[in-house]
């Protein structure tokens, strides 16, 4: 007689079910980088140190020029950033012995619930991280031209030199709302209802102006980030299966991962299960290359944050240039100031100044070592008219 083996149920393979689960419930951290916690375990403090490569300038030297000034050397120079890696997300439940032999059929049922909360966690911890990150760049986006505003918007990131990869904006429901209510921006009249109806179950509203349109519930209703998928990195890591848990694994899927365990509690006679991943989040920040008044390239002194910057719905074109945060041509900050002199990027200003003078007002700013900040290239408009075409496009 043959022998038929039983067909067993390993954990390996249902947390690999939950691992390929969880990475589909997922709609911010999906539009992440992925980075792994490898590097972070023995780190001191949790913290790796993460090398960021120099950037060099470009120089010119006059064609048969007199000779007498000498070719400029620049030094490289790699900047080192402390990352610390933080948080747990889990979920726990007990599991009595009545429910396990009358009410439930073995642990499938409950491991996906517990995946899904433990992506709500991830969603609502990766939404946080993104409300709160340090946008140096805000644009207000009038509901009632919002074609407008997204050419605007594309322009800025264009401005920003930002490198290449997929560009996303995420929407909180209002901004949703309006995009879809929009006539120029419909989606159901411009690409078919049939397939807005499978975008929209999907998260995905579409693509326009180079942009993929993602909902992100968990984002303030009026907010929308504009970003290219290597603004954010998002760490997620299984911790290690005990030696005295009988019945657990850990799984990752697409760099998603996570750990399930269960044991037995003798004492109140139940079943316990936990559902948990170690996750971190952080910015991606640039060493920024622009042009001085002599046409030369220089590295910015300042570490900027442009591969992301926020939108905010606004009832109107005075309330949209209100929400406006961007380098001020009148203001003292040397940082902002040094970001509008790379990408000419300006609020406006009722301060006409020309050319000249804005270049002799750059090189009054001084540096950390007393030095003179480089100036704006020459060629540049006055700041206040630097962006016109960007403060309010064209149809």
């Amino acid at each position: 007689m043959a022998y038929t083996e039983h067909d067993v149920v390993k954990a390996e393979q249902i947390a690999a079910t939950a691992a390929v689960s969880l990475e589909e419930t997922l709609i911010v951290p999906q539009v992440f980088f992925r980075e792994d916690i490898a590097r972070f375990k023995g780190a001191k403090d949790d913290t790796v140190n993460v090398k960021v490569e120099g950037v060099l300038p470009f120089r010119s030297y006059g064609w048969r020029n007199d000779r007498s000034q000498p070719v400029v050397f620049d030094e490289y120079k790699e900047k080192t950033v402390a990352v610390t890696f933080g948080g747990d997300t889990m979920s726990g439940i007990r599991l009595t012995d009545e429910q396990k032999d009358f009410d439930l059929d073995g642990w499938s049922k409950l491991v996906t619930k517990q995946t899904e909360a433990v992506g709500r966690g991830l969603e609502a911890h990766s939404t946080d991280f993104l409300v709160d990150a340090p946008y140096e760049i805000q644009l207000g986006l009038d509901a009632t031209n919002l074609r407008k505003g997204l050419i605007r918007a594309r322009s800025v990131m264009n401005r920003l030199n930002v490198p290449a990869g997929a560009r996303t904006i995420l929407c909180g429901t209002d901004v949703e709302a309006a995009l879809l209510e929009d006539e120029k921006l419909n989606l159901a009249s411009n690409v078919g209802e049939a397939e807005a109806v499978t975008a929209l179950r999907e998260a995905t509203l579409g693509r326009r102006y180079g942009f993929d349109f993602v909902v992100a519930q968990e984002l303030p209703p009026g907010t929308a980030i504009v970003m290219i998928d290597s603004a954010f990195v998002f760490v997620t890591g299984a911790a290690s299966v005990p030696n005295s848990i009988p019945f657990g694994a850990n799984a990752s899927h697409n760099g998603v991962s996570l750990r399930w365990m269960v044991d037995y509690d003798m004492d109140y006679k139940v079943d316990r299960s936990l559902v948990d991943t170690y996750d971190s989040y952080r910015q991606v920040m640039d060493t920024l290359v622009g042009r001085d008044a002599d046409g030369q390239g220089f590295v910015s002194d300042y570490e900027h944050f442009v591969r992301a910057f926020k939108l905010e719905l606004a009832d109107g074109a005075t309330e949209a240039a209100s929400f406006d945060i961007l380098p001020d041509p009148d203001g003292d900050d040397e940082k902002m100031t040094e970001l509008g002199n790379i990408t000419g990027l300006w609020l406006p200003s009722n301060a006409k100044k020309t050319v000249d003078n804005q270049t002799r007002q750059a090189s009054t700013v001084k540096k950390a070592d007393g030095s003179a900040a480089t100036p704006a290239a020459p060629g540049r408009k006055a700041k206040n008219e630097a962006d016109a075409s960007v403060a309010t496009p064209t149809e």
